[in-house]
């Protein structure tokens, strides 16, 4: 009886109190710490006084974007006259340059400079940091567009706190873009990565940011003082993660807090396509490792020691370390049907666990409408998403598969911006699949040919 109880017991406790104290618990924690926050907010002063800003957008055959980008800055509540645009062409080949004039007719009250680069990203954002005027830097891709609110939300928050030195915005993906995707399983996948990116940013990231345990400001959309931007190396040309290095810069070495403006939104196209998504994903996986490489070798000789005082290990050790576990408890759920434990008893243990990670996602989509409360279309959209949170988990472990190859794939493969496509993988493993079994398959074929000899043989001796 008490081998029984013995046994259940340790089945309930790998199976559902890990994942509850792991997951759950802290959910539930990061959702009061956010619902305080929002509470506490303070309000909304106007600015006696606005300062000039530059943006720095790179550009690379972007010319089906560009111009949306552009329009989005003219159109947003920031004055035109205390912008100055700063673009920086990594040797694009299509007509960006083109759009680029257009812009410049249609919005004669922005400040616009194009420059060229062909050195690689990392350096073309440092030429356009030396060379701008204005007290706050903030980068932009050139495949997204500002919210009406977004660049004064930002100043805003520079303005009145003096400790903010460097912010990343909320990044969501466009809702009217994915409406217009074609193709059913496209546009479910689409709605899932809005859903993520709300979820990364407005609960994930938020709560980082109090914390000061924010992994890397986006370079998709952030910002920083340039007094303090100055006294850094800059954008790192050794690394496919350059916001990544130069997050870790500011708070390591110039040992300042990285913050989120959870109201300045910057809206990016949903991605392209699986492949797409594949690739980025590992991309951002592997640069992780990189960066973290740079920064921690030291520290990660002792990683047990570094576990409760720094979150980056911390981070590390659940994303890459224990990603290997994680891995082997996924295929131990055959051979459990083989051992002791009942298929009724894995049936449930595996649905509870997957009740709890829809309570988790449910927990962050309350957060996340409270924190949407001023922006009534997206607020709309993302409440009538409901559905979906219960789909996130297997969204968010398809996710953890493809950043799974990133970490295998980081062990014998040099970084690289351009990296290979879930199609392109499988036709190398089916390569070398061939390429492993073809002796086996030699084998069989020389047996067939002796037993057809055979055969063959004894047919001659029976006539």
């Amino acid at each position: 009886m008490i081998a029984k109880l013995a046994n259940k017991l340790f089945f309930w406790a790998a199976w559902i109190i890990i994942p509850l104290l792991i997951e759950v618990v802290p959910a539930v924690g990061n959702f009061f710490l956010l619902l305080f926050k929002r509470v506490e907010q303070p309000k909304d002063i106007p600015l006696e006084f606005l300062p000039n800003i530059t943006l720095i957008i790179p550009v690379y055959n972007s010319s089906q974007t560009l111009y949306r980008c552009l329009e989005s800055i003219h159109l947003s509540s920031y004055p035109d006259e205390l912008i100055e645009i700063m673009l920086i062409d990594n040797g694009s080949k299509d007509n960006s340059f083109d759009i680029f004039q257009k812009a410049q007719i249609d919005f004669p009250t922005l400040a616009m400079w194009w420059m060229h680069s062909k050195q690689g990203k990392s350096k073309a954002l440092n030429k356009a940091i030396f060379n701008s005027t204005g007290k706050y830097i903030i980068n932009i891709d050139s495949d997204g567009v500002l919210q009406e609110q977004a660049l004064m939300n930002i100043v805003k928050q520079f303005e009145t706190d003096s400790n903010v030195d460097c912010m990343t915005g909320t990044i969501l993906i466009e809702p009217a873009l994915i409406e217009q995707t074609k193709g059913f399983f496209l546009k479910q996948f689409r709605k899932l990565e809005f859903m993520e990116y709300a979820q990364a940013f407005l609960a994930g990231r938020n709560f980082e940011s109090q914390s000061n345990s924010i992994y890397t400001l986006s370079g998709a959309f952030s910002a920083f003082r340039k007094s303090v931007l100055l006294k850094t190396f800059l954008y790192n040309t050794n690394t496919i993660c350059e916001d990544t290095h130069l997050t870790f810069q500011i708070r390591s070495i110039l040992k300042k807090k990285v913050h989120l403006c959870s109201n300045a939104i910057f809206m990016v196209d949903p991605i392209e396509s699986l492949n797409k998504f594949y690739t980025q994903r590992q991309r951002w996986q592997i640069g992780e490792l990189e960066v973290s490489h740079m920064f921690l070798k030291d520290n990660l000789k002792h990683p047990l020691r570094g576990y409760f005082n720094n979150f980056v290990i911390r981070l590390l050790m659940t994303d890459h370390t224990f990603a290997f576990p994680r891995m082997i408890w996924y295929f131990v759920l055959i051979a459990l049907g083989c051992m002791n434990y009942s298929f009724h008893n894995i049936i449930v243990a595996v649905l509870l666990i997957y009740l709890l990670y829809v309570f988790s996602s449910f927990l962050y989509y309350l957060n996340i409408i409270s924190f949407l409360r001023e922006f009534s279309s997206l607020r709309r959209y993302y409440a009538r998403k409901i559905l979906y949170v219960t789909i996130m988990p297997i969204f968010n472990l398809f996710s953890f598969f493809v950043r799974f190859a990133g970490i295998i794939n980081s062990i014998h493969r040099k970084s690289s911006w351009k990296t290979l496509t879930f199609t392109e993988e499988s036709r190398m493993v089916e390569e070398t699949m061939k390429q492993d079994f073809s002796l086996f398959l030699e084998l069989r074929r020389n047996l067939l040919k002796i037993l057809e000899q055979k055969e063959k043989n004894n047919d001659g001796q029976n006539l």
